[in-house]
């Protein structure tokens, strides 16, 4: 993983130094609340409903166990002894105190951690694939990159000030599993003729106008990456609406120019900018990489992991879930659920997180990441080491065999911390994987992704989701619209609405009738609820959602 230099933990201490300051200068009066904003929010420090909210970076979701432990200390000595891991690969603190906060940055500090370009316009926390390092069917890591792009962006002077926000995700493996068309810019790692290269997206992210993005360069080579990426942010910063923030992102931009047109300001750009490079950033990579290299895997039997899973089914079933093919045939990549049923998505106890870091470096090569799943994983365990692992899992409530299920839902936090949100999230997750936890049909029902956004600002991909719920006010009640048929892997593309929306207490009912549909029309259980929406459509779904509707329509015919 990446170690900090002199310069990085220099620089982080001036800037948490700097923070310090405005706090003080807060407290004591000397600045309002519209002069400390601006300041605030480029430390990763919001307003929420009700206390201060701090959003913490991890970069690309990698993390060691000593850093894991500090955000355990943190949620206990600061926090009411939990944290909130987001769609971003960042975690949420939600009731830090005002004073607190610069000693909390100072800990995180000494870890190597800080807040840094957690909100504001500017770019954001770079994500990337959470098996990065691990997956058997990667083209290459995509971390280095991604941490050269983290360096690059941090404290750029000509991006502080753009139009709106602006994310970048970054995959080493055709199958996307870090949504990299929901993103401002997309990096896939290809290989053409035996050279590595990049494939960019541009134009994609979801909210109130959803879209997929395009290709805007199918291979760039590796030495132009870094220059061809500031060329498109610099072309966006120009280009980018600021008398409408609604329309301000990049995905507009583009559609209002057309991609053509972007392409070409931005080759334009790219030959200003690619001559000032010269080749420092790739010695960088280099070096970057180098702390990247693979762990010391061992050699072993497998044999305990067999035995287990041949004598108990509950093992079995956590592991025909939770585990997934790692690149070195002795080893299998852990998703640790934060979804147990009932409980709030992608929140863990500091017991839980300082459980999740002895593991990581007991048995995972002190290695953990975040998902934008708002799961935890182990990357790199060998199998020999599973039993126990898991049997740990279980002794902290962390072994629910349920990822890609219906309760491994994706949710925002909703009205219940949110200032933005216009409904609840948490709320809604809880009583739908409950109820199929009751139904006991989840295992059934197969691979089915339920994501559930608070507001239109969609921060729960609803858009991208299976199915997809959107939390919105109407006349002052909660109405929750749903979408069918949403992906956001290499087949990205955004649901369907149903129509009408569901009121609180009749949301949960409407989503058991959508899987009860399913159930019921799918082509053998081998057929997924998303292969059964591609064949079917949103006509029985509809039927079965409003059947007053579909009994109209057949009177009138």
């Amino acid at each position: 993983m990446y170690s900090y230099n002199e310069f990085d933990t220099a620089f982080l201490a001036e800037r948490n130094a700097q923070f310090r300051s405005q706090v003080e200068r807060r407290i004591d009066g000397s600045l309002t609340e519209d002069e400390f904003r601006p300041l605030r929010l480029m430390n990763g420090l919001y307003l929420q409903l009700h206390a201060y909210m701090l959003r913490v970076a991890i970069p690309y979701g990698t993390l060691r166990s000593e850093q894991m432990r500090m955000l355990a200390t943190i949620a206990q000595k600061w926090d009411k002894g939990y944290g909130h891991f987001t769609t971003r690969q960042n975690i949420q603190y939600n009731w830090p105190k005002l004073p607190d906060v610069p000693d909390i940055l100072d800990a995180l500090g000494t870890v190597q951690m800080h807040a840094l370009q957690t909100s504001g316009n500017t770019i954001r926390n770079v994500t990337a694939d959470h098996f990065a390092g691990a997956a058997a069917d990667e083209v290459a890591d995509p971390r280095p990159v991604a941490e050269l792009l983290r360096q690059w962006s941090t404290d750029h002077p000509e991006f502080q000030f753009m139009p709106r926000k602006f994310k970048i995700a970054v995959t080493g493996a055709e199958a996307d599993r870090a949504v990299i068309r929901a993103h401002d810019i997309g990096i896939q790692i290809v290989e053409r003729d035996g050279q590595i290269g990049y494939k960019v997206l541009v134009g994609g992210g979801l909210g109130r106008t959803p879209m997929i993005g395009k290709v805007i360069n199918d291979f760039v080579p590796e030495p132009d990456l870094l220059p061809y990426c500031e060329a498109i942010v610099s072309t966006w910063n120009m280009l980018g609406r600021r008398d409408n923030k609604y329309k301000a992102r990049i995905k507009i931009t583009v559609h209002e120019n057309g991609l053509e047109s972007f392409r070409e300001l931005t080759e334009r750009r790219f030959a200003e900018v690619k001559p000032q490079f010269g080749g420092v950033d790739q010695k960088m990579l280099e070096e970057i990489r180098g702390m990247f290299a693979p762990p010391a895997f061992r050699n072993a039997p497998v044999d305990a992991f067999e035995a287990a899973r041949d004598a108990d089914p509950v093992f079995r079933a956590w592991a025909d879930t939770n585990l997934s093919a790692h690149k070195h045939d002795g080893y299998a990549i852990v998703s640790i659920s934060l979804k147990k049923h009932g409980e709030t998505p992608g929140d863990a106890t500091d017991e839980q997180m300082r459980a999740m870091a002895d593991l990581a470096e007991q048995y995972g090569h002190d290695e953990l990441r975040i998902s934008h799943e708002q799961n935890v994983i182990l990357p790199h365990v060998h199998k020999s080491d599973l039993p126990a692992v898991h049997a740990k899992l279980r002794e902290h409530g962390l072994a629910t065999a349920n990822i890609g299920l219906v309760s491994d839902i994706i949710a925002c936090p909703g009205m219940d911390y949110c200032a933005l949100a216009t409904a609840r999230s948490i709320p809604v997750a809880q009583e739908i994987a409950s109820r199929f936890e009751d139904l006991k049909l989840e295992h059934e029902i197969g691979p089915l992704k339920i994501k559930i956004s608070g507001c239109i600002n969609a921060c729960g991909h609803h858009h991208v989701g299976h199915i997809g719920i959107l939390g919105l006010d109407r006349a002052g009640v909660e109405n929750y619209q749903i979408t069918l048929g949403g992906d956001g892997t290499e087949d990205a593309r955004v649901g369907d609405r149903t129509g009408p929306g569901f009121a609180f207490d009749e949301i949960t009912g409407a989503i058991e009738t959508i899987v009860k549909t399913y159930l019921a029309e799918r082509d053998g259980p081998q057929e997924t609820f998303l292969d059964a929406y591609k064949r079917l459509g949103v006509g029985p779904f509809k039927a079965a959602l409003y059947p007053e509707k579909a009994e109209s329509k057949a009177n009138a015919a």
